[in-house]
């Protein structure tokens, strides 16, 4: 899971938990992962002061969520389950 909302991010991962629990499904995490940090430097005037410089930055957070062994109604109730406006999530379906 992604955002650049770390709340918004914590909310959701909530959410995926208890539904799969509830459900019968083992859960392991979430687990916070490296909050990648973008840097972006604009000059704020191209003619007079051109040395003066302002700073930007994007923080994506992420969290990772396994779902062990997971049963019909679990992939059913997830794909229902509805997420917060800027809250990305990739499924990765690890086969045996």
């Amino acid at each position: 899971m992604e955002a650049y909302d770390h709340e918004v991010l914590d909310v959701a991962a909530i959410n995926i938990v208890e539904t799969a629990k509830r459900t019968g499904a083992k859960v392991s995490g979430p687990v916070p992962l490296p909050t990648r940090i973008e840097r972006y430097t604009v000059n704020r005037s191209p003619h007079v002061d051109k040395k003066s410089r302002e700073q930007f930055e994007i923080r994506t957070h992420k969290r990772l969520i396994d779902i062990l062994e997971p049963t019909p109604q679990t992939v059913d109730a997830l794909m229902k389950l509805d997420l917060p406006a800027g809250v990305e999530v990739e499924i990765k379906a690890l086969g045996k």
